[in-house]
């Protein structure tokens, strides 16, 4: 909010009179000292779009009419960009949409906002507006929708579930009842929700400090099941969260959304697939979360270097970095009490995973074609025989043990 791009745009939007305030997240997250990313940042006045576009031009500011028909345009200044609304107020709501009228009212506008600490408003001077009690919420880790949590989440059945993101985020217990019985009596609708809209916000719930108590909040709410049935690993995920978060002192461990939804799955491949489709994942998050979240292949402290080798040829290390963690979060989760060292030996495991050189097969195809094997289907072949063998002996044997097995299996074959 201090940036000097930001400066620039709001000497833009002032020079035609309009007063200009940021609004939303950036206010909330400034107030609690988080920080934020430098381009998340949204500002508001009482002017329509057009009149917003011809200033940031006026300006040489780039603009994006990213939704114009509902008052947002968004600036561009370097690599910073601004998402600026116009003041408004709804007409008709129909879940994500809905049909806006613009205003000058502050308070009209910030009134259409789901919770009260996402209605606040601050000046580029700093004075904080708060119509509906968002400070002391805030201060007191209370999430409370503006107005009727009933109504509200009949604009929005995303509201639902973004009640207990900003929970899981900002709230302190006792939860808000009335948000809660609205959430319980709408849970059923959160099927009508895109798979990619129930993604977004399960993800960035998962990436919560301790998101496994607000899990366990919609589950005796009767929520749970509507968003996520499959979820029977509340208690994994707990022990998961404390390794990753806390105690697991090591660089390349840390929290990671993915990792946290196969803990908090229980479920066999098929259903693993099915969930994955449900979401919508992309490519990439379909594909790690197929490798760990079934966890048909665990990984031990007890597997000794050349299992691990060969677990990190077969499946790389991202993927059983993640099967460690949890497994081990598995293990605490089930375990009472862990036999002294245990928990040693887990960390162990994890430098092993971390130091162990990148496990490479030393052969390639020309070694066959160049050992007399005709080019086609047959050097697939003979190699796989070859790898087989490299991967019985831990992934140990150097490129000449692998040649001297390539011509055994060629004489073989003949």
């Amino acid at each position: 909010m201090t940036a000097p791009e930001t400066h620039t745009l709001l000497k833009a939007l002032q020079a035609g009179g309009a007063e200009v305030r940021f609004i939303g997240g950036c206010v909330r997250d400034s107030l609690l000292k988080r920080q934020r990313p430098a381009q998340d940042i949204d500002v508001a006045l009482a002017l329509p779009p057009d009149g917003v576009i011809e200033l940031l031009r006026r300006a040489s500011i780039k603009v994006v009419p990213t939704g114009i028909d509902h008052g947002t345009v968004t600036a561009v200044i370097g690599s910073m960009h601004y998402e600026i609304t116009t003041l408004r107020v709804d007409v008709e709501s129909y879940g994500r949409r809905a049909r806006v009228a613009f205003t000058d009212d502050w308070v009209a506008d910030a009134a259409r906002r789901d919770f009260t600490f996402n209605a606040l408003s601050c000046t580029p001077e700093g004075d904080i507006y708060d119509y509906f009690g968002g400070l002391e919420d805030l201060s007191g880790g209370r999430v409370r929708f503006v107005g009727d949590p009933q109504a509200r989440i009949a604009e929005d059945v995303l509201r639902l579930l973004r009640f207990f993101r900003f929970y899981a985020w900002y709230g302190q217990p006792p939860a808000d009842e009335d948000a809660l019985v609205a959430c319980r009596a709408w849970a059923a609708k959160v099927q009508t929700l895109s798979g990619e809209r129930v993604r977004i916000e399960l993800l960035r719930t998962l990436m919560a400090p301790d998101p496994a108590d607000v899990f366990q909040l919609m589950r005796d709410w009767e929520v749970l099941e509507h968003v996520l049935p499959e979820a029977d690993g509340i208690g994994r995920l707990r022990m998961l969260c404390w390794l990753d978060s806390r105690a697991v002192q090591i660089a390349t461990v840390t929290a990671d959304p993915i990792r946290r939804l196969a803990a908090l799955l229980d479920t066999d491949a098929p259903g693993v697939a099915a969930i994955a489709e449900r979401l919508r994942l992309s490519n990439h998050q379909r594909d790690r979360l197929q490798a760990i979240a079934a966890r048909s292949e665990p990984v031990l402290p007890d597997a000794g270097p050349a299992v691990i080798r060969c677990l990190l040829y077969r499946r790389g290390r991202e993927t059983v970095r993640d099967l460690a963690l949890l497994s081990w979060a598995g293990e605490l989760d089930s375990v009472p009490r862990l036999p002294r060292g245990r928990n040693e030996q887990w960390g162990a495991l994890l430098h092993t995973i971390d130091e162990v050189p990148d496990v490479i097969f030393p052969l390639l195809g020309r070694d066959a074609i160049a050992a007399g094997v005709p080019a086609g289907p047959a050097v697939g072949a003979v190699l796989r025989q070859v790898e087989a063998w490299w991967e019985a002996g831990g992934c140990t044997a150097g490129r000449n043990a692998c040649l001297a097995r390539l011509q055994d299996q060629i004489h073989a074959r003949t």
